[in-house]
C-alpha cells in the first residue's frame, strides 16, 4: 500500500512537469532577455566584441560562487575532464564566433551555428543511449527548423576569409559542450563542480580575447563595461541553468528546446523594447519553436509516465486478494 501510494505520488509529480523544465524555462528567460540587449554595448558605445568576451568570463564568477555555496566543489579526475571539456568547447566557440562575425556574413554564420543541437542529439543518441519517442522526433525537427528560421532573419556581413570553417567549428564545439555537460551529470558530477570548471576555462581564454581586442580599452565610456557586465551576467546565469537542466533532463531534448525558445523570447522582448515587428521568418520560427518545444516536453513527460507506470505495475503483488 505504501509503495503504491509513493509511486502514485511520483507519477502525479511527473505529470505536472519534469524537473528539468524548470531550469530550462529559467535558461530561456535569461538567455532570451540577454539576446535582446547583448549587442547594446557594441552598437551604442563601440565596445569591441572581444572585450565583451573578457567581461563575460568575469561575470561567470558570480553564479559560480552562488552554486558553490549551495553544493560545494567535488574533486575527481572524470569530473575535471568533462567539466574542462565543456568549459573549453563553450568558451572557445564563443571566442571564435566573435571573430567569425568580423569576416563572415552573419546571415549565413548563425544558421550554421544554430544546428549545434543536432550535434548534441547525435552524440547523446550514440554514446548516452538516449532515445526519442516518435512525437519527440517531430518536436525535434520543428525546433531545429525554428532555430534555422530565426537566424535566416539576420542580415548583413562580409564574405571574406575562412568564415565557413570557423562557423562549423563553433557549431561542433557548442553541440559537443551540451553533450559533455550531460556526460558529467551521468557520472555523478554535481552542478557546482561542472560550472566551476566552465568558469575557469572561460577565464583562461580571457587574455586571448584581450590581445585580440588590442588591449583593455580603458578609454571606453564607463557605460560600456557596466552595460556589458549587466547583459553578460544574464548570459552567465543562463549558462548555469543550462548545466542544471542538462543534469536533470536528456541532452537530446534539453538542447533543442532551449535553443529554440530563447530566440523566441528575444524576439518578443525586442518587440516590446525597440517597438519592432518580427520578420516573416521570425514569425514562422516563433510558431515552430513553441510547437516543437511543446511536443518534445510532452514526449519526455509521457516517457516518464511510462517508466513510472511500469514501476507501479511491478510493485503490485502477483495475486491480489479477492
Amino acid at each position: 500500500m505504501t509503495t503504491e501510494h509513493a509511486v502514485g505520488s511520483t507519477r502525479s509529480t511527473r505529470r505536472r512537469f519534469p524537473s528539468w523544465t524548470v531550469f530550462a524555462a529559467l535558461l530561456v528567460l535569461f538567455w532570451g532577455v540577454w539576446g535582446a540587449f547583448s549587442a547594446a554595448p557594441t552598437t551604442l558605445y563601440g565596445y569591441p566584441s572581444f572585450m565583451v568576451y573578457a567581461v563575460w568570463s568575469v561575470t561567470m564568477i558570480v553564479p559560480a560562487a552562488f552554486i558553490l555555496r549551495r553544493q560545494g566543489f567535488q574533486w575527481s579526475g572524470p569530473g575535471a575532464l568533462w567539466g574542462i571539456a565543456a568549459g573549453l568547447t563553450g568558451a572557445a566557440g564563443q571566442l571564435v564566433l566573435f571573430y567569425d562575425l568580423t569576416i563572415g556574413p552573419a546571415y549565413l554564420v548563425f544558421p550554421i551555428v544554430s544546428v549545434s543541437p543536432a550535434i548534441t542529439v547525435l552524440l547523446a543518441l550514440a554514446f548516452l543511449r538516449e532515445r526519442l519517442r516518435p512525437l519527440g522526433v517531430v518536436g525535434l525537427v520543428a525546433a531545429m527548423l525554428a532555430i534555422v528560421f530565426f537566424n535566416l532573419s539576420s542580415q548583413g556581413g562580409r564574405t571574406q576569409g575562412p568564415w565557413l570553417l570557423l562557423a562549423l567549428f563553433v557549431m561542433i564545439a557548442w553541440g559537443a559542450q551540451a553533450y559533455f555537460l550531460r556526460k558529467a551529470a551521468t557520472i555523478g558530477v554535481n552542478d557546482a563542480t561542472t560550472f566551476t570548471w566552465m568558469t575557469v576555462s572561460a577565464l583562461v581564454l580571457a587574455p586571448v580575447a584581450i590581445v585580440l581586442a588590442g588591449g583593455l580599452h580603458l578609454d571606453a565610456p564607463w557605460q560600456a563595461p557596466v552595460l556589458t557586465f549587466g547583459t553578460q551576467l544574464l548570459n552567465a546565469v543562463g549558462a548555469l541553468f543550462l548545466v542544471m537542466a542538462l543534469s536533470r533532463g536528456k541532452a537530446s531534448v534539453v538542447a533543442p528546446v532551449a535553443n529554440a525558445l530563447a530566440p523566441a523570447l528575444t524576439v518578443v522582448v525586442s518587440l516590446v523594447a525597440y517597438l519592432t515587428l518580427p520578420t516573416p521568418f521570425a514569425a514562422v520560427a516563433i510558431v515552430l519553436a513553441l510547437v516543437g518545444s511543446a511536443l518534445m516536453v510532452h514526449s519526455d513527460e509521457k516517457r516518464g509516465e511510462d517508466v513510472t507506470a511500469g514501476a507501479e505495475q511491478r510493485a503490485k503483488p502477483e495475486h491480489e486478494p479477492a
